[in-house]
């Protein structure tokens, strides 16, 4: 049995692009708009169907209820929102090179694996940034600095 072809794969013309019967009709005005949000609903849809980025979301919520807890200001908490989604954000980019790299590079490869950690580093280094903007509001709220 053949392994199922990606839509790259299939494209008839050979330029790496997808043909135009298997495109989107192109959306003008507010149509666009709506088509736009539906393609971010399917996103996150698809993202939450990944375990570390429902991990990130429970620690996201624990980093927020940390931040209420000690009394973090409004610019505290904005910041650390901001940093969360920007987790989130780099959390997709990370989810959609993984998918596109698994459809392109069935087998193992050297770049196919450099794609994925360095995907995972950034993500690990957003990480790491929500987990020092949580101690630096643990330390002012403590030492009175904040």
């Amino acid at each position: 049995m053949a392994p199922t072809k990606s839509a790259f794969e299939q494209d008839t013309e050979g330029s790496g692009t997808l043909n135009k019967e298997s495109r989107p009709k192109r959306e003008r005005g507010a149509r666009h708009l709506l088509a736009a949000a539906s393609y971010s609903a399917a996103g996150c849809s698809r993202l939450c169907k990944e375990t570390a980025f429902r991990h990130e979301a429970v620690a996201a919520g624990l980093v927020l209820a940390a931040h209420v807890l000690i009394g973090s200001d409004i610019g505290t908490l904005v910041v650390a929102a901001m940093l969360i989604l920007a987790t989130f954000a780099v959390e997709a980019l990370n989810t959609a090179v993984e998918a596109v790299v698994d459809d392109l590079s069935p087998d193992w490869s050297e770049a196919a694996k450099h794609a994925k950690d360095l995907g995972s580093f950034a993500v690990l280094c957003l990480l790491l940034c929500n987990a020092a903007w949580l101690g630096f509001a643990v330390h002012a709220a403590f030492s009175g600095t904040g």
